[in-house]
């Protein structure tokens, strides 16, 4: 490995973890040695062939991870790749809890890596459900009913903003919530605003 790949914004992240501080320079060497270039974004280490991320180092309470945003496509064929949640499309992790785990897996990890580079060679895309897949929740639609202005606004935001709203509506158990939350939301929707803008 190089110190010529290593960034410099890597470097000041590492220095200030708390957690997950010997975890993180473990798989940082690892991943560095698949000839990837680190880079830094949305607050982590990333990791990218030919400007296309690969792979991403992160950590939450209780674990760290690798990431891989098109891990979908991936084989796993030693099953350890999570769906963080089961309205996250594409994107898979590797969890883990130690440095022993990484150590043990360093074989797999690099396996997993390189196809994701291949993955991006070939050109590879994870099919996302488009909006009109997910069911439009009847609060909504009784809204849509009553204000066509209010369905032809919806209709002209993006496809995530479309499913950011319908997965934010449709995850209240109750309908006296979801109705709540649609009216909370109608004003940004009509003003072409995304859920969180």
């Amino acid at each position: 490995m190089t110190n010529s790949r290593m960034n410099p914004r890597v470097d000041e992240f590492l220095s200030k973890a708390k957690k997950w501080k010997e975890e993180y320079e473990t798989l940082r060497n690892i991943v560095l040695d698949c000839e990837l270039t680190e880079e830094f974004k949305w607050m982590n280490p990333c990791y990218t062939f030919e400007k296309k991320n690969i792979v991403l180092i992160h950590g939450f309470k209780e674990y760290c991870a690798l990431l891989f945003p098109k891990g979908a496509l991936l084989q796993d064929s030693h099953g350890v790749l999570i769906q963080q949640t089961e309205n996250v499309q594409g994107a898979r992790q590797i969890r883990f809890t130690n440095v022993q785990e990484i150590v043990e897996k360093e074989a797999i990890l690099k396996a997993y890596i390189y196809e994701a580079i291949e993955v991006e060679k070939a050109g590879l895309k994870v099919k996302v459900k488009k909006p009109e897949e997910l069911i439009i929740p009847e609060e909504l639609q009784h809204k849509f009913d009553e204000i066509p202005a209010l369905k032809t606004a919806f209709e002209a935001l993006t496809p995530g903003r479309q499913r950011a709203y319908i997965l934010y509506f449709s995850t209240a158990k109750q309908s006296k919530t979801r109705e709540s939350r649609v009216e909370k939301c109608m004003q940004n929707i009509l003003n072409g605003k995304g859920l969180n803008d």
